[in-house]
């Protein structure tokens, strides 16, 4: 007999206006740009001295960079030969299928090419950049909460969800709220280091920390996630779990650079 449980019934649809729908998950895409776009602004740029016009072109990349990226990480990674069949769907983004890993690699190569054109360092940039995205992770998870997507397994929890529209009549993990509220607690830490060191921190110090703490979450918490498709169930560590790892190793070695560079300036 079940006696804890929160039965989750919500909407995905923000409102309606005749054929007009907009999803909860739409919404905190965009508010997680806008805020995004605003912290860089007034407490990044505006901190350095850096003009707007530079932050316009930064967003600009990573928009673009972010939705491309995440449309065809989840295309390559979790679906490809459905998509083959159907080529023209790769396009109907509307229709869901994000991947975060692919949305990670889509940004990294943006700033790259951002960096070459802007006059400052590719570290320098994903220090700065990495503080809003572990914010703009935080809104994109309590999308799928609204979404009633990407949950975890049956659990006995008192803080078990049941995804009725799912067709779940057992409560399982809510892992959205469990990343989401990681991503945000991230946020706080690494934009509190930032405000506090910005003038003296090690370039690529911000970014490792970041790359081993949200994608070390991430790989934890999809012990207890349900496989987003089907071949996942076959697999010792899932689809999510082996994309995380080289982020989490590339964090530890961008660590060890930093230690070292500071320990030869020492010298």
């Amino acid at each position: 007999m079940l006696l804890n449980y929160i039965t989750w019934n919500v909407s995905p649809l923000f409102f309606r206006l005749g054929s007009l729908q907009v999803r909860w998950y739409g919404l905190f895409f965009a508010l997680a740009f806008y805020l995004g776009y605003v912290i860089l602004e007034k407490v990044v740029f505006k901190r350095e001295g850096l003009p707007t016009g530079l932050l316009d072109r930064l967003a600009m990349y990573v928009v673009i960079a972010t939705v491309v990226g995440a449309r065809l990480g989840h295309v390559l990674f979790y679906e490809p030969a459905s998509y083959l069949r159907d080529p023209v769907s790769i396009l109907k983004i509307w229709e869901g299928g994000l991947a975060s890993h692919g949305a990670a690699i889509g940004i990294l190569i943006a700033l790259w090419l951002f960096a070459r054109n802007s006059g400052k360092t590719y570290l320098w940039t994903v220090d700065r950049l990495v503080i809003v995205v572990a914010l703009g992770g935080f809104f994109i998870r309590m999308g799928n909460l609204m979404n009633s997507e990407i949950y975890g397994h049956y659990t006995s929890l008192p803080w078990g969800f049941i995804f009725t529209r799912n067709g779940e009549t057992q409560p399982s993990h809510p892992t959205q709220i469990y990343e989401a509220l990681s991503y945000l607690i991230l946020f706080f830490v690494l934009l509190r280091y930032y405000i506090r060191n910005y003038k003296t921190m090690k370039e690529g110090f911000i970014f490792g920390v970041f790359l081993i703490a949200l994608f070390g979450i991430r790989f934890l918490i999809e012990f207890v996630k349900e496989p987003q498709v089907a071949f996942e169930q076959s697999m010792t560590l899932n689809m999510g779990q082996w994309l995380s790892i080289p982020f989490v190793l590339a964090g530890i070695w961008l660590l060890w650079r930093t230690d070292k560079k500071q320990v030869q300036i020492k010298k």
